[in-house]
């Protein structure tokens, strides 16, 4: 699999009734998980809440979303990300390490609860990126 770009949305508690939507209207594939499926927040509020969401289009077209926890801030107009994601490590680290090098990090590059390596980091012009290198399949 080669490296993706995709645009990530961030929401405040409509991620889910967001996506549906947006599946309504490109067709394809909806995943939907929340915080409680990965035991990702303390915030009992948070637990339904959607962690991760991801419509493939049949076209091919990749939109991804979730529900920005209660934990950080949510300013309406600043609620999108930028998403690289694949399985070449060398190649996705090397993005990570230059756009976080002058940045700064939100969520390390390391392990994440869904066996992925994953990250968060701001660049230095402000833009968010979302880092994700595919592990090993959970058995």
């Amino acid at each position: 699999m080669s490296t993706r770009l995709n645009p990530y949305l961030g929401f405040r508690d409509t991620a889910r009734e967001a996506m549906t939507y947006y599946q309504s209207v490109f067709g394809g594939e909806l995943t939907l998980s929340t915080f409680g499926d990965f035991q990702a927040s303390a915030d009992e509020s948070e637990l339904d809440k959607i962690m991760h969401g991801m419509l493939t289009a049949d076209n091919g077209m990749v939109l991804m979303a979730a529900d920005t926890p209660n934990s950080m801030d949510y300013t309406p107009g600043n609620t999108f990300s930028i998403s690289l994601s694949g399985e070449d490590e060398n190649e996705l680290r090397g993005y990570w390490d230059r756009l976080a090098g002058e940045g700064t990090v939100t969520v390390p590059l390391e392990v994440a609860p869904w066996g992925d390596h994953f990250g968060m980091c701001t660049d230095k012009f402000g833009v968010a990126w979302l880092i994700n290198v595919a592990g090993q399949p959970q058995q």
